[in-house]
């Protein structure tokens, strides 16, 4: 159990769900609720005012929904950690949810203990998944997973391949005719879709996959 206090946002569009949350992590000392949202947009807005160690997220909420909110938190604050709560089993949810920059995702039916076990545990750092879905999760990415080249498109392959050989965005916008602004926005997908963070961690990646000697 951490030492401080970990402060928690719940973003939830149902008052009676944040209501019971909140009586469920009240009740123990080393939680707080510093705030509550009832959509994706107020959610983002109140993680930066309130800076939360861990936002409480569901899935589906009007204006903007959780795994984009949960984007959005997690590139502007690498630091927080959001823990999802849903009613949703779904693998595809859970996928998507999970690649946006969730730590962990248990569903709305699990018992208290579970909560509380899987917000201390992605307040120290870890990930949790529970084990209601974690079978169907593990099926799913036997399913999918796939060589991870393939996510790119064949634009996309070509972009990462000139970056690797060590040209500009610009002149990789005249060599292949489109606007530096289109070349960044694939450059960008690209390091989503594999979860790349650098240009040398780029690099690294089409040198392994045989794009770049």
């Amino acid at each position: 159990m951490p030492d401080r206090v970990i402060k928690i946002l719940l973003a939830d569009d149902h008052t009676i769900v944040r209501q019971g949350l909140k009586l469920i992590l009240a009740a123990n000392s080393d939680l707080e609720v510093v705030g509550e949202a009832a959509n994706g947009r107020e959610a983002i807005e109140l993680a930066s005012k309130l800076k939360p160690d861990i936002v409480l997220m569901d899935v589906a909420m009007p204006e903007l929904n959780g795994i984009e909110a949960t984007r959005r938190m997690v590139q502007e604050n690498q630091r927080l950690r959001v823990l999802v709560l849903s009613m949703h089993k779904e693998p595809v949810y859970i996928r998507e949810i999970l690649r946006a920059g969730a730590r962990g995702y248990i569903l709305k039916d699990a018992i208290d203990t579970e909560l509380l076990n899987a917000v201390r545990s992605v307040a120290r750092g870890d990930g949790y998944i529970s084990p209601a879905i974690s079978g169907a999760l593990l099926n799913d990415y036997r399913q999918n997973v796939t060589d991870p080249i393939d996510l790119l498109s064949s634009r996309e392959r070509e972009v990462l391949q000139l970056i690797a050989e060590g040209k500009t965005n610009k002149e990789v916008a005249t060599r292949l005719n489109l606007s530096v602004y289109t070349v960044d926005s694939h450059r960008g997908k690209i390091m989503e879709k594999l979860n790349l963070h650098s240009t040398g961690e780029l690099v690294r990646f089409a040198m392994k996959h045989g794009l770049v000697d």
